[in-house]
């Protein structure tokens, strides 16, 4: 018997209940589902709706149905449509009639809202979780190696020295404004919907914020009709999840082109690493390339959800049904994602002498620029002068510390001796000394700011 079955005089057809049924992916809320119920006794007992013994029973029920989900041991039957009919069917297998008296004053389309922000809620803390650990092995990688120098790129192309904590620091940032985001999403997942009924509220006397209390809501939605349709909660975790995917991709991207053997700047452990079924020499960082494949996944859910959504008409629709997959789907990808991105940057060797051996004079030019500003040139013009001096270094076929003092001066009078105390790598990070900058004191500012935020 379907909960909604009593204005129908035959079945549906049994395409058509493959097509409606929601069981296949939503039976992993059972725990949601049986939370939410169980806080829905106890405020049916607290309005007088049931008795306490009544409640005991049902609770005790529910328990039980909850013992099979976990142990295994339930069996989900197609005819149970969704998640909620199938716990209510196999309740009033355990205790009877008084089964029944669980949905009073309450539809599935508010159940299966605060089942979802139960479930949101929930997948939100584990991720952050997770998301600590990447961000701890990136710390620990950036305090491992203090002194590496290595280059650092824009358009793929050398641009300036830094150092290699740097870089690390660089991905770390990312990822904590990716938990800030998820932390204040949670704020508004974290919002009851149950007591909404179908859409207009509950006529029977059911306390709201005894519910939110019992289910450890921050407080209830104020919208009947709004509440059993929205899923903007829904939209925002999977733009976050989106997001992360992009900044997991990108540090995928980095250490796809530093692990090639034409940079050679880190090796990926074996465990995250793979061979060709043709050439034995090959060595591919298949968990970095997966990295990147998978931001397009979770990118591809974010649209989903978000064209299910943009034509829908006020309160629950069935095309909201749609919701979940995609969510389930971009929390899977995470929860197996993110250990695999922490567990690559943990067990990363680092090359501090293919870094060394990767720098060159060239990224020493804006230093050069520099020199000449401390003596009062204009930038705009310094940088045309050191332009000038690039290009013949380059037509002699010899880096810029190698022109002569001549070479300097001919360029512009103001060069001296003591040009050529530029080109130190070091010094020139050293430089780099201000809040965010790439010096060793800077670094260590970072540090410290990093492991704040983690703690």
């Amino acid at each position: 018997m379907k909960l909604w079955g009593g204005r129908f005089e035959s079945g549906m057809d049994q395409r058509m209940e493959r097509f409606n049924a929601s069981i296949g992916f939503d039976w992993r809320m059972y725990d949601a589902d049986i939370s939410g119920s169980v806080a829905y006794v106890r405020a049916l007992v607290k309005a007088g709706l049931l008795t306490e013994a009544e409640g005991d029973t049902l609770i005790g029920g529910l328990e039980q149905v909850r013992q099979e989900f976990a142990q295994d041991q339930f069996e989900i039957r197609l005819a149970d449509e969704d998640i909620h009919t199938a716990v209510e069917r196999r309740l009033h297998e355990l205790v009877g009639p008084v089964a029944g008296k669980l949905h009073t004053g309450r539809s599935r389309n508010d159940q299966v809202a605060t089942d979802l922000r139960l479930y949101t809620r929930e997948a939100i803390h584990r991720l952050m979780a997770y998301m600590a650990e990447v961000q701890a092995a990136l710390v620990a990688q950036a305090e491992a190696h203090p002194d590496a120098l290595m280059p650092g790129y824009t358009h793929v192309q050398r641009a300036q020295p830094v150092l290699f904590a740097h870089w690390a620091l660089s991905h770390f940032w990312p990822l904590q404004r990716d938990r800030e985001r998820l932390a204040d999403a949670a704020k508004r997942v974290n919002v009851l919907p149950l007591g909404a009924g179908a859409l207009a509220g509950n006529a029977l006397g059911v306390d709201r914020d005894f519910l939110a209390g019992q289910l450890g809501f921050d407080g209830v939605t104020p919208n009947s009709m709004d509440a059993v349709g929205d899923r903007d909660f829904v939209a925002e975790t999977l733009f976050d999840c989106a997001l992360l995917g992009v900044h997991l991709s990108r540090l995928g991207e980095d250490l796809v082109f530093y692990s090639s053997a034409e940079f050679g700047f880190v090796t990926l452990a074996d465990a995250y690493s793979t061979g060709s079924s043709l050439m034995p020499q090959k060595r591919n960082p298949d968990s970095m390339e997966l990295m990147r494949g998978k931001a397009g996944r979770l990118i591809g859910n974010l649209v989903t959800l978000l064209t299910v959504l943009k034509g829908l008409p006020a309160t629950y629709n069935k095309d909201l049904q749609e919701d979940k997959e995609p969510l389930f789907d971009s929390l899977d990808t995470l929860d197996v994602a993110l250990p695999i991105a922490a567990a690559v940057v943990r067990s990363l060797t680092i090359h501090p002498e293919r870094m060394a051996a990767a720098m060159d004079d060239g990224m020493l030019a804006t230093d050069l620029a520099d020199y000449l500003v401390r003596k009062g040139v204009p930038f705009r013009e310094s940088h045309h002068i050191v332009g000038r001096l690039v290009r013949a270094a380059d037509g002699r076929g010899i880096g810029l510390r190698d022109l002569p003092l001549d070479a300097y001066q001919q360029a512009d009078e103001r060069f001296g001796e003591d040009v050529y105390r530029v080109f130190d790598m070091r010094e020139s990070v050293a430089r780099r000394d201000t809040v965010g900058g790439t010096a060793p004191s800077a670094v260590q500012a970072q540090l410290a700011a990093a492991k704040e935020c983690l703690r």
